[in-house]
């Protein structure tokens, strides 16, 4: 095993070092895309990785290559890996393994009591009316997915500013905005250092949909007032329970019932609308062919790493 298995273990180290360049530079919708695709690429590339790198200690050991009618000399002599590195590979392969099972399984229930939940509702139009003091609004995905609105958030909104708030959440459910979350989650299970892009995602998403409602207002400056307007009603009333980690709203993804979303009250929210009161932004084509570098080098190195374990099982078979 050479340098190239480790290759993609030093881009997950720096791929978080562009996530807000993305998710601030780039158009949301590429932004998301690109998020996303580097969350699942880069964690699926260093799964490979600590795998190959802990099959090849196991073929050192020659109780257990025997099982496969290796030759664990030949592997300790023509392998530079390190017995100790191989070990280190396989603890924090069992850790991926069992972070993103378990977040497999967590968001499947989610979407699965979230589907449920939606079919349960009664509607008209997708929109589903709660009558709560709470201001909150939010899409629940199902088939067909629902926007649920509290008359607490109609209040705190004038009539023309509705159409925004749900347009807004509308945009989560047409656009899947909860499977990139998943998936990006997915890579961040399986490599905890690809957190930020997992975290950029969720504000990706917000700003997509905050694109969406500008361009069907054509008001970028109302729908900015609006997205201010709820987060601050929000932010001084308690907000509705939710499924955590199934639904999507206007001031982002809840992380446990009950609990106020740092969103509405922290830097996201004040940062979309800056990006709503300037300009809409390109899709930055320099960040974009980094980004498509970065995948592709990632990609290539896994390929080159097995294609050295391949030939290290030829060398070290037992004929």
């Amino acid at each position: 095993m050479h340098v190239a298995v480790y290759l993609p273990l030093l881009l997950s180290a720096l791929a978080p070092l562009g996530a807000r360049p993305l998710a601030e530079r780039c158009e949301p919708r590429l932004a998301t895309w690109l998020l996303t695709a580097s969350s699942l690429i880069l964690g699926a590339a260093t799964t490979v990785s600590l795998g190959l790198l802990a099959v090849a200690g196991l073929i050192r050991i020659p109780q257990l290559a025997a099982l496969g009618h290796w030759s664990a000399h030949t592997a300790q002599h023509d392998d530079p890996t390190q017995l100790s590195v191989s070990l280190l590979a396989g603890l924090l392969l069992g850790g991926a393994a069992v972070m993103a099972g378990r977040m497999l399984w967590r968001r499947a229930r989610s979407l699965a009591a979230a589907a449920w939940e939606a079919a349960c509702m009664p509607t008209r139009d997708g929109l589903v009316v709660m009558e709560n003091d709470a201001p909150d609004a939010f899409a629940l995905p199902g088939l067909p997915g629902r926007v649920v609105v509290s008359t607490g958030m109609l209040h705190a909104l004038d009539e023309s500013e509705h159409d925004i708030l749900l347009t807004h959440e509308r945009a989560h459910l047409t656009a899947h905005h909860y499977a990139f979350v998943a998936l990006a989650q997915l890579g961040a299970a399986a490599n905890p250092l690809l957190r930020p892009l997992a975290a950029a995602v969720t504000y990706t998403i917000e700003r997509w949909a905050d694109e969406n409602a500008a361009a069907s207002t054509g008001d970028r400056r109302r729908v900015a007032r609006t997205v201010g307007k709820a987060a601050l009603a929000a932010h001084r009333t308690p907000t509705l329970s939710r499924m955590a980690g199934a639904t999507l709203g206007i001031f982002g993804i809840r992380t446990h019932r009950g609990h106020r979303d740092r969103l509405a009250s922290a830097g996201p929210v004040p940062r979309r609308v800056a990006a709503l009161l300037a300009p809409p932004l390109g899709s930055h084509p320099v960040l974009a062919a980094a980004t498509a570098v970065v995948l592709a080098a990632a990609t290539l190195a896994t390929a080159e790493a097995a294609h050295d374990f391949h030939l290290l099982l030829a060398t070290v078979g037992i004929s």
